[in-house]
Order: structure tokens, then C-alpha cells, then sequence
């Protein structure tokens, strides 16, 4: 596996999402998640991916548990900010500086650990000063409490105002075949101040690996049933898309995600996608794609069939996408 720099931070050139190990994708397996996480360490991958939300908060317990016995292999991430109440209720956002230092207390805790590496601030608090939220983080650094600054889904302006109080070391938003929005203003942002980019859903949250045909291929509980793109007419349109890449990576030898994978990580050694998974036959899958070189010429012909703004409907539901891009 090889590396990439996350501003000043070292990191594998693909890490690991674990989201989808705790909530919000339907299918739950402790044992089997856990059995990931180490294959992942196993195979190189360094920087483990996770938040206080998920779960709620039993997402970081799992990632405590697992990486224990091993914490000098892992560049742990994890973020606050997006709310929430033991029940799983989602109550807003808060970048207070109290509850920066409250969640980052908490966070160690279910970790298990002494340091947290790369701690984002998940959702910008419009209603209060970046230099506030980014001051008391800074704070964090200074009492040994976490290694390095991120943000994620923020706006240019924020992020330029949050480098100038500390530096900022990745930024963390949606990037994948069919979320290119970020090549517009955000990349150029973080190029021009060093700040690294970590794509999330780097396979359109499990779309672009062509195992889906119909809306109804989602469990009852998996939330992706309540996203714009995965809706009705929105579903069928944006499978064109994925036929397309499909008849691609077909020609060369390659599966969907790995040809999706592998276009993402050539657009730029600044760029590190975390795909999530809780199998290890596809994190294995996953990995393999590093490995895969594309020509100018195939390149050209992705780029070809999915242009910036190729998928039908949002990201997320009205109110999430609300929470964007403060």
C-alpha cells in the first residue's frame, strides 16, 4: 500500500470507512466488521474512519475494540459536531467550544485511546464563529488531546478562515463518479493552503458498484431508501450512469468499484478515498483497485460518460443538505 500526505500527516493512499459497521446500511456483524478492520491493518490500510454519531456512539466503541491490541498501525479519525441523544435522535449541530471539548473527552473514552489523530468538525454551526470552533480544537492540540485538525462538508470562506486560526489538515467532503461538485471550488481551495482531501462515498454509497437494479434492493431500515438519488425515477436514470461503467470495467478486467476507485484516486496524490465496507471480500475488492493504472485514454472516456453533474436528485434528504456547506 502506498501513501499520500494529508497536509503535514502520512496516510495510505485509500483508508477505511466504518460508518456502515454500526448504522445506517442495513446488516450488522460485529465479529465480521472487527475481522475487516484488521484485514484492512493487515493489507495497509492506515487511516480508520468513524464519528460519535454513528451508531450513535458505538461506532468508535467497535473501532476502540478492534484496533486495542494494535493502535501504532492506525491513523484514527474520528468527528463531532452532528448531535445527537443516546436514543438516536438527531438534535443539530453544535460547534460551541464547550462541546468541542466534551465530545473530544467522550470520544477518547469510547475509543479507548489516549490521542485522537485527525478530529474533524463533521457539520459547520452556522451560528457560531468558525474561530471559536477551530480555537477550542486548537486547544485540543495543545493538551496532547489530538494530533491534527479537519474539517468536513464546509465552504471555502469557512475553510479559509479556520487555516488562518490553526492549520488545517483535510478536508473531508462526498467525491465519487457522481459527485464531482467539490472539482469546482472546493479542491482548489485546499490545493491552494496544503490541506489534503478525503473523498467519503467514494463508490456513491454502494451505487456505483452495479449491485443495485431496483429501489427496493435496500432493506426497510437502510436509510439510503430516503435519499433524492436512490428514488423513483432519480434510481433508474443514475443506473445508466453505472451501466456505463460497468461496460468499462468490464473491457478492462476490472469490477465497477475498482474501476470508480481507481479514477478517483488519479485525479490528484492529495486525494484519499475511504471506502466503506464492514466485508472483507470487499475491502479486499477495494484495495486491489489501488493497483489498477488507467490510461489517458480511458480516463478521457469515464470523464466522457460522467460529467460534473451526471446524477439525478440530491445528495441527501432536504434537511440534511440543509447542514451543507457553511
Amino acid at each position: 500500500m502506498k501513501t499520500r500526505q494529508l497536509g503535514e500527516l502520512v496516510v495510505s493512499e485509500l483508508g477505511l470507512g466504518c460508518m456502515g459497521m454500526s448504522e445506517f446500511y442495513a446488516g450488522r456483524d460485529e465479529q465480521e466488521s472487527i475481522a475487516t478492520i484488521h484485514r484492512a491493518l493487515e493489507l495497509g490500510v492506515m487511516l480508520l474512519d468513524t464519528a460519535d454519531m454513528y451508531g450513535p456512539f458505538t461506532n468508535e466503541e467497535l473501532v476502540g475494540r478492534a484496533i486495542r491490541d494494535r493502535r501504532d498501525q492506525v491513523i484514527l479519525a474520528t468527528k463531532f459536531g452532528n448531535v445527537r441523544s443516546s436514543d438516536g435522535q438527531f438534535l443539530g449541530v453544535s460547534g460551541k467550544p464547550d462541546y468541542v471539548r466534551q465530545a473530544c473527552d467522550a470520544s477518547l473514552q469510547r475509543l479507548g485511546v489516549d490521542v485522537i489523530d485527525l478530529y474533524y468538525q463533521h457539520r459547520v454551526d452556522p451560528t457560531v464563529p468558525i474561530e471559536e470552533t477551530i480555537g477550542a480544537m486548537a486547544e485540543l492540540v495543545k493538551q496532547g488531546k489530538v494530533r491534527y485538525l479537519g474539517m468536513s462538508e464546509a465552504a471555502p470562506a469557512t475553510i479559509r478562515r479556520a487555516h488562518a486560526v490553526h492549520p488545517i489538515t483535510a478536508l473531508q467532503t462526498e467525491y465519487s463518479l457522481w459527485s464531482r461538485e467539490p472539482e469546482d471550488e472546493l479542491l482548489p481551495t485546499v490545493r491552494e493552503l496544503g490541506i489534503g482531501y478525503v473523498a467519503y462515498s467514494p463508490l456513491g454509497r454502494g451505487f456505483l458498484s452495479g449491485e443495485f437494479t431496483n429501489p427496493d434492493d435496500f432493506a426497510p431500515d437502510d436509510y439510503r431508501r430516503n435519499a433524492p438519488r436512490f428514488q423513483g425515477e432519480n434510481f433508474y436514470k443514475n443506473l445508466q450512469l453505472v451501466e456505463q461503467v460497468k461496460a468499462i470495467a468490464t473491457e478492462k478486467g476490472t469490477t465497477p468499484s475498482q474501476l470508480a476507485l481507481a479514477w478517483l484516486l488519479a485525479q490528484g496524490n492529495d486525494i484519499v478515498p475511504i471506502p466503506g465496507t464492514k466485508q472483507r471480500r470487499y475491502l479486499e475488492e477495494n484495495i486491489a483497485a489501488t493497483e489498477i493504472v488507467l490510461t489517458d485514454e480511458e480516463l478521457s472516456r469515464i470523464e466522457a460518460i460522467a460529467p460534473k453533474g451526471i446524477a439525478v436528485g440530491s445528495r441527501y434528504a432536504e434537511p440534511q443538505m440543509k447542514a451543507l456547506n457553511h
